[in-house]
């Protein structure tokens, strides 16, 4: 399995710290294949199956948690499950392209031990207080409890950011850049 998925790398950060433009912006350096998550979660307006998650039942979560089929899986803040099947992977890997695979520090931590040779690429935020500022934007009415949730658990990720390969501070106004410098660390890692 090793050599099948020697061009896949995780992208993770807390939310609001600019991730998926990071990724989106990779398009421009290579061919991207995007891991797909399974989610307990609700599909939410502008998503379609496989777009950006595959919706499952917390049942059906369960039983492929049971059977093995998970490579990792995490439940979060907000109580939903999220994770990735082995056949996912397989055919990421099997794609001949850069394989992306976005997930919180939880699974990292799970697929660190499992893949270790899988690099990890750390996006973090200059400051707290920019990252909260980036939520308000993004989101607009998000409500002040939410907001806490999700600022409480990204204090929780930051204590974790030591079990990354690499971390890249996405600056204020500095996305370019960003893309640039995680783009690089994949062109020296990557096998294609």
């Amino acid at each position: 399995m090793a050599n099948q998925l020697r061009n896949l790398f995780i992208i993770s950060g807390p939310s609001g710290v600019g991730e998926d433009s990071v990724i989106e912006g990779l398009r421009s350096y290579f061919e991207i294949e995007r891991v797909i998550t399974t989610t307990t979660r609700s599909m939410r307006p502008g998503e379609s199956e496989g777009k950006p998650y595959f919706f499952v039942e917390a049942k059906e979560f369960e039983a492929k948690i049971k059977r093995g089929d998970l490579a990792e899986y995490a439940q979060e803040y907000n109580g939903n499950y999220y994770g990735v099947t082995k056949d996912e992977l397989y055919r990421v890997g099997n794609s001949g392209k850069i394989g992306i695979w976005k997930i919180e520090y939880k699974g990292v931590m799970t697929v660190k031990q499992k893949f270790p040779w899988i690099k990890s690429i750390y996006i973090a935020p200059p400051s707290l207080e920019v990252l909260e500022s980036r939520i308000r934007r993004r989101d607009g009415d998000v409500d002040e409890e939410t907001l806490k949730e999700r600022m409480e658990y990204t204090k929780e990720w930051i204590k974790h950011e030591h079990i990354y390969d690499y971390k890249v501070v996405n600056e204020e106004g500095e996305l370019a850049a960003t893309i640039q410098q995680v783009a690089e660390i994949i062109k020296n890692l990557s096998k294609l």
